[in-house]
């Protein structure tokens, strides 16, 4: 008994010690990130900025760093809208239609059913700039081009097939006997889709909506061709931030920092409805203690 629990006393450091290295992975990248956005001049090889943002709102007539995001002129407030805005419709248009196709690929055999699988993988396949640009003279002639509806649906081209992969697996692992059961107990096809299937599929759901999302939000080169200018997100707004500014430039900086935020804000809000609690102390940090 010493011994098995000394070797649990091991092993549960162990599992600290590989929480914290995970943490610092992920966290590391954002330090510079954090620091150059309050920065007025760092210049290499320098370890920390000479100057820092107060000095800088003395010096420079114009809004810099953090003054500038947050102010009217940067575009910020529209540019952060848009993105939500579009990343949310796209996950649940997404799982609205990988929904019923994951199901019949995950419990019937039909014909074709390989080359739907294959052609479901087809727009990850093929680089999204030859996508882009087919979706762009088909939406020009169709007046969907620039519009809300033209750019959620570019993003379910690269969206769909990780839902539908997502949602196939979860099928795949549920078996079939609940429903029949529910249905041998007199429950109608929606009531057993809604008090038997869907609360026993809601993790796999919110997988596939938080990928869906993730994917959205971070794509730049169909919302630059289906934008067409008219309609600006986060990674549009950063990629003309970085073409015309210096690398540790503070406001690019900064803006690096908010095109994270609403991909952490949904996975934090993915995590308590399922009521993982993994990222705040309950699920895989807590099994790290035990």
């Amino acid at each position: 008994m010493e011994h098995s629990g000394l070797y649990t006393g091991r092993q549960s450091r162990f599992g600290w010690i590989i929480v914290i290295a995970a943490f610092v992975v992920f966290f590391f990248p954002f330090v510079p990130l954090v620091v150059a956005s309050f920065s007025f001049r760092w210049h290499w090889p320098a370890l920390l900025p000479t100057e820092w943002l107060p000095h800088g709102r003395e010096v420079s007539p114009f809004p810099i760093g953090w003054d500038y995001l947050f102010s009217p002129i940067s575009g910020l407030g529209a540019a952060f809208f848009n993105t939500v805005v579009i990343a949310l419709a796209t996950a649940v248009v997404a799982v609205t239609l990988s929904f019923p196709a994951a199901r019949a690929i995950a419990r019937y055999r039909f014909p074709g059913k390989s080359a739907v699988e294959f052609f479901l993988l087809t727009p990850v396949i093929v680089p999204q700039i030859a996508v882009g640009m087919g979706m762009l003279l088909l939406f020009l002639h169709v007046g969907l081009a620039g519009t809300y509806t033209g750019i959620i649906l570019a993003h379910l081209v690269p969206s769909i097939p990780y839902a539908v992969r997502i949602l196939t697996a979860v099928f795949q692992n549920l078996s079939p006997d609940f429903e029949d059961q529910a249905r041998t107990l007199g429950a109608t096809r929606m009531r057993t889709l809604r008090h038997v299937v869907l609360p026993m599929v809601l993790p796999g759901i919110l997988t596939a909506a938080l990928f869906s999302f993730l994917i959205s939000a971070n794509i730049f080169v169909l919302t630059f061709l289906i934008a067409r200018g008219r309609l600006q997100t986060l990674p549009t707004m950063l990629f003309s931030r970085i073409e015309g500014a210096a690398p540790l430039d503070a406001t690019t900086a900064g803006l690096v920092l908010v095109v994270s935020v609403p991909g952490i804000v949904f996975l934090l809000l993915a995590d308590w409805i399922t009521g993982g609690g993994s990222l705040i102390g309950r699920g895989f940090i807590g099994d790290a203690g035990r």
